[in-house]
This record gives structure tokens, sequence and C-alpha cells, in this order.
């Protein structure tokens, strides 16, 4: 299959390492082509609990080489879907699928916006990975990945194929039916691991080794499931708060995407992760008031960068 994936952090590269080692057509797209050479030039490089794997793969800052993908893997941050999403429509063919791995809300109704409904899908991953630096990134954790379609039944067979060609490149894979408990689920696994990796700058199994950072993950997963249930929809899965330890445990190692962009210094995706909880809790009625205080204490980090000691 012909797949290009945008965005070479830790997760892009992964999925596109290991899908090129599955035989796939594999195309990486950057913005940065100062990033783009280096990539070429060095390649990609994984190590960590699958072993060690240098591969190449074709890396463009084209969007226009996109053209002939089947499938599209949009590994972008929150705040970037809809440059991204922009940059694709122009030029992927019809019958071509995105589907989107991202953190936080909002990306499917973006990318559906622009893109149109009938061509996104949407999924969760417990995959774990931390990029080091360009193209060299740790697989930390594995876990499964579901996906489903943004617009309803009516594409089970490619989706079927998909999740098959996921599987054959090692990544656990299956398909729901409904979409939007998929991205809310994801969203509470984030909300209680993410923000607290970025403030105490622990690994994500460290979280579970203090009874305070145990508490904290316990309290901000029951408000956002309570947001998520007074919303209609269900998690995926049964336990919501032992199913995010699980994810800890089985990323023990890894550093959280919001703990990586705080000590890079860069925006996170708060917004998108605890501070939807914050903002859909408002708009039900519930009070969230642990993953307020997350998101301003992640918040005021974001902003003091150049000012702390």
């Amino acid at each position: 299959m012909k797949i290009t994936i945008i965005g070479p952090g830790a997760m892009g590269c992964l999925f596109a390492a290991f899908l090129a080692e599955a035989k796939q057509e594999v195309l990486l797209l950057d913005y940065r082509p100062e990033r783009v050479e280096l990539l070429k030039q060095n390649g990609l490089f994984v190590e960590g609990i699958s072993g060690e794997h240098w591969v190449k793969v074709r890396i463009s800052a084209s969007p226009a080489d996109a053209a002939d993908s089947e499938l599209v893997l949009v590994c972008v941050k929150a705040y970037h879907t809809r440059t991204a999403a922009d940059s694709l429509a122009a030029h992927l063919a019809p019958e071509a699928r995105i589907l989107t791995l991202q953190n936080g809300v909002g990306n499917v109704e973006i990318l559906s916006e622009v893109c149109g409904p009938e061509r996104v899908w949407a999924g969760i991953t417990s995959q774990g990975a931390t990029a080091f630096e360009p193209g060299h990134v740790r697989h930390a954790g594995t876990g499964q990945t579901i996906i489903g379609a943004a617009s309803g039944p009516g594409q089970e067979d490619r989706l079927a194929e998909a999740a098959d060609l996921f599987s054959q490149a090692g990544f656990a894979a299956n398909v729901e039916a409904r979409v939007e408990p998929l991205i809310w689920s994801k969203l509470i696994v984030n909300a209680g691991i993410n923000p607290l990796t970025a403030l105490t700058r622990l690994k994500n199994g460290q979280l579970l080794h203090y009874p305070g950072t145990e508490r904290l993950m316990e309290a901000a997963v029951r408000e956002a499931v309570a947001v998520v249930k007074a919303m209609g929809l269900a998690p995926v899965f049964p336990d919501p708060i032992e199913h995010v330890k699980s994810v800890a445990r089985a990323t023990a190692g890894n550093i959280a995407s919001m703990l990586q962009d705080v000590l890079a210094k860069r925006r996170t995706e708060i917004d998108s992760i605890n501070g939807a909880v914050v903002t859909h809790g408002q708009g039900l009625g519930i009070s969230t008031p642990v993953n307020k205080t997350l998101t301003a204490l992640v918040k005021t980090i974001e902003a003091s960068y150049e000012a702390r000691v």
C-alpha cells in the first residue's frame, strides 16, 4: 500500500520505520526542508523494546508528492492539524483515506471540514515512542491500535485491510464501528498521564511509584470519564482508571509527548487534552478542578520557559 505519514516526530517515525520494513511504500512528509535533507542522509533509527532498526524511507517537504497515496497517517501536533489538512486537501485522490493518530480532540472535525468526512478515519494507539533527535526514536511501549471511520459504516473492508497492514508491521490492530468514543478514550489516557509527566519530569511508569501522582492520575481520569459519559459516550475500555495505569506500565520507559515538548521548550497539546475536559465539562455543568489545575500549571510552564530558575 502507498502510505504517506505527515509529521516526523516520535510516532510518525515509529510507524514509518515499521511500515517500511513491512514492505509498504512509505512517504514521510515534513514541512522543514532542512530536516528533510538530514533524514534523507541518515534514515530512521528505532531502538528499544523491538530491537534496533535502521530504515531508509522516502522523505519530502512537498505535499504534492502524496498525490498517489492510498492512506495518509496524520501524526502532527493538534495545533498543526489545520495547516496539515490544508496542505493535503488539494493533492490527495478522492479514494485516499486520512487516518489521525493524534492526541486530543478536534482533529477529526478539522480534517473532515477540510478534506471531507467520508475520507477521514480516526484511531488511537498505545504505542510508546520517544524522539531523541530527528529520525532517532526509542520504542518504549506497545499496545493496541484501534481505528474507525468518521463517517460511520460502509468502509469496513478498507478499515480491516488497514488494520491487517498494521498488524503485519508489528502493531496489533483492530477496527471499531464508532469513532468518537475512540477519540475520547485516548484523551482519557492522555489526560491521566501527559500533564503529570510534564509537571514532574517523570517517565510514564514512574507516575505509579508515588502516591501523589497516582492519586492525581486517578482524579484526572475520573473527571474526564464523567465528562465523556455526560456526552452520551462510553470509553472503549471497561475500567478507565486501570486501563490508564496499564498504559503507564506498558510504556513505563517512555518520555510522554507533553514532557518531550516541555524539555524542548515547545508548545504542548494541553489545550486539546486536559483543556478540552475543562471546556466540555463547563458546557455540561460538570466540575473538573483537577484537570483545570493541571491545565493552568502546564500553560504556566509553557509561558515561563525563559524565566525559570
